[in-house]
């Protein structure tokens, strides 16, 4: 009996060491997935041999010691077959998975610098557009306060001078190259009242002043400055101080005691209708539908005239209509011709090379881009 056990023994340890190299294989394999039924068939072909190879061995009786010994073998079994199910996780799957799914730090690190450099810039860019509204309230306020205090400027000045010209009826007039139509217009014009003004007052106010101009139907009723430029009234009013209202002046050009073929004269179109303000109206029905408001009168220290309209129109900005000297004649007529064509009403007074005329020319728009403009000729003439 004690050589059966021992030959028991052996044999239980052998097929134990038999079982553990084939564990140790099967571990070893896990990494090949490709293999995987091949090493399955084989291990139970091994385990069926195994059996086989314990059926043959003549055991009645097992001791405790095999006991344990089956017992280890079926938990080392267990084992092998929880490795085999385990999933096998590459380096490069680890990778593709942080990729797939980042960590939490990180995707809450990015999106937060990305929005606080937002912030940052959406900020930047409030802080500016406030910055320039800002500027812009405070100088449109500053031109709006500038420009009240320049027309409040000039309302007294005009005030100052305004009672400085009456009107009255003509005294030893001259009528000024009158039609053959005794039906023309005309006649009913040279029938109209004439300025009469103290120019030594004026004079005494500002030496520059060379006449005082009235248009029926209109605000304009100033006097009239010139001097060596067609630019310091523009910024300067009669009593010659800074304003941006500017004041009513003559061509530079002009020969304000013996009249030139087309004497002009300039103003701002203020927003308030003072200085040429009010020419705007000129080309609206409102205005030219009124016979009575197509006369100009306009005195200086050597005559007080008349003048009667035969054009009004809007036009961009050009020097053509303020020429004052002509080559000939007949390029005076055709100018004449050209400046009637351009009128919005189709006035009925004619004009030829005979004629002498007066231009007002006003800014249209705050831009600048068009004027407005008057023409009128020379009618009658009183000689002060």
């Amino acid at each position: 009996m004690a050589g059966k056990k021992k030959h028991v023994t052996k044999a239980n340890k052998n097929r134990n060491k038999g079982k553990k190299k084939q564990a140790n294989r099967n571990i070893k394999q896990i990494g090949k997935p490709q293999n995987h039924k091949k090493r399955t068939n084989n291990s139970s072909k091994k385990k069926t041999n195994n059996k086989k190879t314990v059926t043959k061995t003549p055991i009645k009786k097992s001791s405790s010691k095999n006991s344990i010994t089956k017992t280890s073998t079926n938990v080392s079994n267990k084992k092998n077959n929880q490795l085999k199910i385990e999933p096998i996780i590459t380096d490069d799957a680890k990778e593709l998975i942080k990729d797939i799914f980042p960590n939490t730090k990180k995707t809450v690190d990015k999106p937060s610098k990305k929005v606080k450099r937002k912030l940052k810039v959406s900020r930047i860019i409030l802080f500016l557009i406030l910055f320039i509204s800002l500027g812009v309230v405070i100088f449109s306020l500053l031109k709006i306060f500038l420009w009240n205090k320049d027309n409040e400027e000039v309302k007294k000045i005009k005030d100052d001078v305004s009672d400085v010209a009456t009107e009255r009826p003509a005294k030893n007039a001259t009528n000024v190259n009158p039609p053959e139509d005794v039906t023309d217009d005309y006649w009913y014009y040279i029938n109209m009242d004439m300025m009469s003004v103290d120019f030594n007052e004026l004079k005494a106010k500002n030496p520059d002043t060379v006449g005082f101009i009235k248009v029926n139907g209109t605000n304009i009723n100033y006097p009239v400055v010139q001097t060596t430029d067609n630019d310091y009234y523009l910024t300067h009013a009669f009593d010659k101080s800074e304003n941006d209202a500017g004041w009513i002046y003559a061509d530079y050009r002009n020969n304000m005691v013996n009249f030139d073929k087309n004497t002009i004269i300039y103003g701002h179109g203020r927003l308030n209708n003072t200085m040429f303000g009010s020419l705007k109206n000129i080309t609206e029905s409102s205005w030219y539908n009124n016979k009575d408001n197509y006369i100009i009168k306009f005195s200086t220290p050597t005559e007080n005239t008349l003048w009667q309209v035969f054009s009004v129109y809007t036009i961009p900005v050009e020097s053509y209509y303020l020429q004052t000297t002509f080559s000939s004649d007949n390029e005076y007529d055709t100018f004449l011709q050209t400046l009637k064509s351009r009128s919005v009403k189709n006035f009925s007074a004619q004009v030829n090379s005979n004629d002498k005329i007066i231009t007002l020319s006003t800014c249209k728009d705050v831009a600048g881009t068009q004027r407005v403009v008057m023409h009128a000729k020379l009618i009658k003439s009183e000689t002060r």
